[in-house]
């Protein structure tokens, strides 16, 4: 049966991108979980396979069912355009412990056995140390699965909220989900999801917030009950080559003209990106990095666009030209 988001006047104004490193979080231990999502990320779990195997995830993989619910105060969507894990994090830890036995339950019904394991019955008997020590071992998780990548990861999710931020304003709603996944449908005023468990909501003048996911692939899930703010996330554009090598140095005839780290830059740039993102990238200072962008944008060469806190560079048909062109060949 499929899902339904039904859609009001006021929702049409209020649908807006967030990136979530605490979904993020959940969605790796998920991978680690489901081999039906790992082929994009071999290259991710072969760097985290010895870390990984000092974290007992046990707990959190007994509140991650192949169909139903899952705790929603776990990951409660995002506040803001751009927020820390730990600003998460510390949302989970607020989470009243009645409200959170009543999610948990919900939860463990939905794997066969979960609720009558000794974790399952110790969860619901204290639920206010369940919040606590599930909160401690997602913090744990993000530290060993996702932390040492989060440059690279933000750098996949921004792209694609500008990509898509741009299809938004050129062709409105529809143009946008018809191509965030090919499980989506947009018609009238109702967003469906195919091949889901069945669920209609109405998005009661809330609007809908998106996520994109590197983790999330092949999946795109839409969920939160009220009063959780209704949520779509789905997989991020590029996760083909989220794991692969740098590209090499710029030619030679581009590090002539422009000078070699201002021309590894731009070469760099196949997608938007901030600062941090290129430093790490490039393993280059951030304040190096930086002064090369502003001399690349005086001279043309790149723009900028403001997401939450962060700025994203991209380059200009002059710069893709330089780039791609005789002198990038």
């Amino acid at each position: 049966m499929p899902f339904h988001f039904r859609f009001g006047p006021a929702d049409l104004l209020r649908c807006r991108f967030s990136i979530s490193p605490r979904w993020e979080t959940q969605e790796a231990v998920r991978v680690l979980l489901r081999p039906q999502r790992q082929a994009y990320h071999l290259p991710w779990l072969r760097q985290i396979r010895a870390a990984a195997a000092g974290l007992d995830l046990r707990p959190l993989w007994l509140l991650m069912p192949l169909a139903g619910h899952n705790p929603d105060f776990l990951s409660p969507p995002p506040t803001g355009p751009s927020v820390t894990f730990e600003e998460e994090l510390a949302r989970v830890r607020s989470t009243d412990p009645g409200a959170a036995r009543e999610d948990l339950r919900r939860s463990l019904v939905c794997t066969p056995g979960a609720l009558e394991s000794e974790a399952g019955q110790l969860m619901l008997a204290d639920p206010a140390r369940a919040v606590g020590e599930l909160a401690d071992l997602y913090e744990r998780a993000w530290r060993v699965l996702v932390a040492p990548h989060w440059p690279r990861l933000r750098a996949l999710l921004e792209a694609d909220i500008l990509f898509h931020s741009r299809r938004l304003a050129a062709g409105g709603l529809e143009a946008l989900f018809d191509g965030l996944h090919p499980d989506l449908r947009w018609s009238g005023n109702t967003l469906t999801i195919a091949r889901r468990g069945h669920h209609d909501r109405s998005l009661d003048g809330q609007g809908l917030l998106l996520m994109p996911s590197a983790f999330v692939w092949p999946e795109v899930v839409g969920g939160y009950d009220p009063p959780w703010q209704p949520t779509l996330v789905y997989p991020a554009r590029g996760i083909g080559a989220l794991w692969t090598a740098p590209a090499g140095p710029a030619p030679e005839a581009l590090a002539r003209l422009l000078g070699r780290a201002r021309a590894d830059i731009l070469c760099a740039l196949a997608d938007p990106a901030s600062t941090t993102a290129l430093a790490h990238r490039l393993s280059l200072a951030p304040s190096t990095v930086s002064a090369h962008l502003k001399a690349l944008r005086g001279a043309g060469l790149l723009i900028a666009s403001r997401h939450g806190h962060q700025i994203l560079y991209e380059r200009t048909p002059l710069a893709i030209a330089l780039a791609t062109g005789p002198a990038g060949s």
